[in-house]
């Protein structure tokens, strides 16, 4: 029998999708309130991969990564993807459930980013609440590298660098 041991604590990320970046910043702080200061965020980057969110989005879409100073237990992921969903619905067009902002919620360790969805499927694991995990990209070969059902825009060069950023600031901090 194998000894339970806690395991470390890891890197919350989200991945903001808007048509509206003027947002951003009332979005951040709703953000922050709960999980702490923002400790990095990418510049704003074109979303061209898929044309999924236009019709409820807009379009123009552009999405920024941004991830936290506090590092939190990885069990808290369905909670946060809970909470995320809420500030969606506060900031959606008012009357409508269409969303003004999308957040990836998820997190990042020294192996994976695992990113937070409402949506089952094969590669996806129930935590509870209503929420699955994917692990959408694992660090081999010193990168991250993508499995099958990773979306095309997490596949790209430029997310993987961003990512392989965001997880040397989390080794710094396990220090």
């Amino acid at each position: 029998m194998g000894t339970i041991r806690a395991p470390l604590p890891v890197k919350p990320i989200i991945g903001v999708l808007t048509a509206e970046p003027l947002l951003l910043s009332s979005v951040y702080q709703r953000l922050t309130r709960r999980l702490g200061p923002v400790d990095w965020q990418s510049a704003l980057l074109p979303f061209t991969s898929t044309t999924y969110y236009a019709a409820e989005m807009g379009e123009n879409l552009q999405r920024q990564f941004i991830s936290f100073e506090r590092l939190m237990d990885a069990g808290a992921l369905a909670a946060m993807k809970g909470f995320t969903n809420q500030v969606e619905e506060t900031f959606a067009r008012e009357g409508t459930h269409c969303r003004r902002v999308n957040l990836d919620a998820g997190y990042v360790d020294s192996a994976k980013l695992v990113l937070a969805s409402t949506k089952d499927h094969a590669h996806r694991i129930y935590l509870g609440e209503g929420i699955y995990a994917e692990i959408t990209l694992r660090f081999h070969r010193k990168t991250f590298q993508p499995w099958a059902w990773t979306y095309p825009d997490y596949r790209s060069q430029t997310y993987i660098e961003l990512f392989n950023h965001i997880r040397a600031i989390y080794r710094e901090q396990l220090v």
